[in-house]
């Protein structure tokens, strides 16, 4: 895609101000209607957003070949419901981006 780069800066500036982290109690109802997507720690969510605002097919199709991004399954939902998660997201209409907190190493 032909995007100039002062343009990704603001999306990118656009899309970091709008993340935040949410319970994820108060994302089932979202996920029940199949608009959540993981994305793995291993990523920038960020980037990400970014990425899907863009279409870049060649890269999420990548990520979802290598399981880092998909649909939320079932067994990540009740997990993160009987914990209590909270979870880092982002919106990039019509899905709501979600990713596990990354561990803090001591």
């Amino acid at each position: 895609m032909n995007t100039k780069p002062e343009n990704d800066t603001e999306l990118r500036a656009k899309i970091n101000l709008e993340t935040a982290r949410l319970p994820w109690s108060e994302l089932e109802r979202h996920f029940a209607q199949g608009n959540v997507v993981f994305v793995s720690a291993d990523l920038d969510l960020v980037d990400v957003a970014v990425r899907i605002s863009h279409d870049d097919k060649d890269s999420i199709a990548r990520w979802m070949g290598d399981g880092k991004v998909g649909k939320v399954s079932d067994a990540q939902a009740q997990a993160w419901t009987e914990t209590a998660a909270v979870l880092w997201t982002s919106v990039v209409h019509p899905f709501i981006l979600v990713q596990p907190e990354k561990a803090v190493l001591h």
